[in-house]
């Protein structure tokens, strides 16, 4: 099938996550994928534990459909065979720090003057403005910043980091999505044009609803465990074996809810007659229903409940996800052939477009396996390559 961007070159100086996250998910809908990696080490994620066969699994996960191109950018050499990257490119994606790439010769002036018409996404922690901008950006830290970390938790407890890299993925995203909407303006306008995607900018966008209500009511947001500010029973139950999902969104569903768990009398307290009076008296009902819920253990309660048309099901462990039916059904775990993992098995592309589906073309390549063969493409001979390498332009 036709790939729907694949007529789309994208050079990529990013790193980690969320950079790597978005030019992967360019790779996987048919972009042709650059990445450029500092020649000894490489991307850090290759040295970050677990291993598989000695490969770092977290650049397994996020480096499919590259190519590798291992660069000294601390030589001049190195910074004229980007800009000639560049050059025949339509996408430029950085996460280098805020000016970083304008003392090296690759900012967005720099690299707009060989391509008018490049669009260049620059992925940061704060933003490229701002007294922070010069500030780095790690997923952890901006959790903290943003108040997410301030909002995960037991209420009782200390505050608690999501235990996905959840910053880096969604601003991974937001870059993606941005790309998509430049280039989609490029085709109308056949004009380029400069993007950000900052983690701190993400958080506080999915903040939502408690910024919405903290600047309406003036009341601080705390810490709720697995429950809602804005509904209950919408939470983790503990059951007789471990504890379980419950998400009561609505009036309809408490009035299904309360005959289904034999208790039908609670649908005449008044403590409990609507979400508002639930959430006013939210211990009182959260006990009340915990009580009940640890008479019987998870998998009878789901049925209970799932019959009776509530949502619920139980807190799955990473290996039971991997292995469930759904997940399997919608082909989100897949094999991907690696010279060095032959029995590599990652995560699947989430994109769904039935008439231009993603594919994994190429496994993450080991650092600068594509040096030759990107650099003939760009005009250079076998001696200037021997001659480049020698001079620790580009990696062995």
């Amino acid at each position: 099938m036709t790939s729907a961007l694949d007529e789309i070159k994208v050079v990529d100086l990013t790193r980690t996550l969320a950079g790597p996250f978005c030019t992967m998910m360019l790779g996987d809908m048919g972009a042709e994928v650059t990445k450029i990696e500092e020649p000894s080490l490489g991307d850090e994620t290759r040295s970050w534990t677990p291993f598989w066969n000695d490969e770092g699994t977290q650049f397994l996960t996020f480096n499919r459909n590259k190519r590798s191109l291992s660069l000294n950018l601390k030589e001049q050499e190195g910074i004229d065979i980007v800009l000639g990257l560049v050059a025949k490119a339509d996408v430029m994606v950085e996460s280098f720090r805020a000016g970083a790439l304008d003392r090296m010769g690759l900012g967005y002036d720099a690299v707009r003057a060989v391509n008018p018409n490049i669009i260049y996404c620059s992925i940061s922690g704060y933003g490229r403005t701002g007294p922070m901008a010069d500030k780095p950006g790690y997923d952890l830290i901006i959790q903290a910043y943003s108040g997410l970390m301030h909002l995960t938790g037991e209420p009782d407890g200390s505050p608690l980091r999501v235990g996905f890299s959840l910053v880096d993925l969604f601003t991974g995203m937001m870059a993606y999505g941005s790309i998509l909407t430049a280039l989609h303006h490029k085709q109308k306008t056949g004009e380029g044009q400069r993007i950000e995607a900052a983690l701190l900018d993400g958080q506080v966008a999915t903040m939502s609803y408690h910024a919405t209500g903290y600047m309406a009511t003036g009341v601080e947001p705390h810490r709720l465990g697995s429950g809602h500010p804005s509904l209950v029973p919408y939470q983790s139950f503990p059951a007789s074996d471990q504890h379980f999902i419950l998400g009561c969104g609505n009036q309809g569903l408490w009035e299904r809810l309360c005959p289904a768990i034999g208790r039908a009398d609670l649908l005449e307290d008044p403590r409990f007659s609507s979400n508002t009076k639930r959430v006013e008296n939210r211990a009182a009902c959260v006990e009340t229903l915990s009580e009940i819920f640890q008479t019987k253990t998870v998998a009878e309660w789901v049925e209970v409940i799932s019959d009776a048309g509530v949502p619920c099901g139980p807190i799955n462990t990473v290996s039971q996800v991997i292995n469930d039916a759904q997940v399997q059904a919608r082909n989100m775990i897949v094999d991907m052939p690696h010279p060095n993992v032959p029995d590599l098995r990652v995560p699947n592309s989430p994109l769904k477009l039935e008439a231009t589906p993603s594919s994994i073309r190429r496994p993450p390549p080991l650092l600068g396996e594509h040096n030759e063969e990107l650099l003939a493409e760009q005009g250079y001979d076998a001696a200037k390559i021997s001659e480049l390498r020698d001079k620790g332009v580009i990696g062995s």
